[in-house]
């Protein structure tokens, strides 16, 4: 029996925007009036014609009624999510990852994923699922070392900017070896110049990113973007407003947080306390 062959979910994602133009403009729609229709904005229509948003599948639903194909859209958008190799609520995060400019990251409790170790992100895994299969395991650590290699090779491609609360340094994970190896490897990270790192200590207060992981992204020629996280869930946020607002809260934990340079002698001291 022949195995199925593999799908690309970018190209399907061009493909899902062709069929989105072509039956749109059947049904003598512009992409404001779509847009009216399922709730967006008509450029977020334009954006999926280019296949620069990849599809939403509540959107999807929206879409087929409004457009009448009978789930066609759905489907096609439960495909692409499916031949995606990162989990369904953040594949569309991770490919805008891919274009943006600068990603700035403030992360509350965890290590974020672009600057974990392979055993820290082991630990976290096995801790999470603890019956998951060994090698579904080694996947995961395998999908987000590549992309973090992915998007750390050029400092500049993107900018990347990175708060971590002082928690986040704290908590153990995977024990002194592995938080040791973690540590060292911000230290790297920021030694390399490969991205800013600031802590926010404790010290620091209260911030509206404290509710959870927040990233944000900027491009050359799309609308700026958040994504919140969550433990197995995530959010990719494009209304202006609360992207606006999520943006002045970053520059508020900037203000608050150690300077690069005492954030990487913080770090370092840090460090000590995992060394035997």
């Amino acid at each position: 029996m022949s195995q199925p062959k593999h799908l690309d979910p970018a190209s399907m994602g061009e493909f899902y925007g062709a069929e989105l133009r072509r039956r749109r403009e059947d049904a003598g729609m512009s992409q404001s009036g779509l847009g009216e229709l399922v709730y967006c904005s008509g450029a977020y229509i334009g954006l999926m014609e280019m296949a620069s948003r990849r599809p939403q599948l509540d959107l999807s639903e929206r879409i087929d009624a409004a457009l009448n194909t009978d789930g066609f859209f759905r489907r096609l958008c439960e495909a692409i999510l499916k031949a995606s190799k990162f989990a369904g609520y953040f594949a569309a995060a991770a490919e805008l990852e891919q274009r943006a400019l600068a990603i700035s990251d403030f992360a509350t409790m965890v290590v974020p994923g672009l600057l974990q170790t392979a055993a820290y992100t082991r630990s976290l895994i096995e801790s999470a699922r603890p019956l998951v299969d060994p090698q579904e395991i080694e996947r995961r650590v395998s999908v987000r070392q590549e992309r973090a290699r992915a998007l750390l090779k050029d400092p500049a491609d993107p900018e990347l900017w990175f708060i971590v609360h002082e928690a986040v340094l704290r908590v153990p994970v995977g024990g002194d070896g592995v938080m040791r190896e973690q540590l060292e490897h911000f230290a790297e990270v920021i030694r390399n110049r490969q991205a800013v790192i600031q802590v926010m200590p404790f010290s620091g207060g209260v911030n509206p990113l404290l509710y959870g992981t927040t990233t944000l992204m900027t491009f050359a020629d799309e609308p700026p973007v958040a994504y919140t996280e969550s433990a197995y869930s995530g959010q990719l946020i494009e209304d202006p407003t609360v992207v606006a607002g999520n943006a002045k809260s970053y520059d508020l934990a900037r203000a608050a947080a150690m300077s690069p340079e005492a954030s990487l002698a913080f770090i370092g001291r840090l460090t000590e306390d995992y060394t035997p």
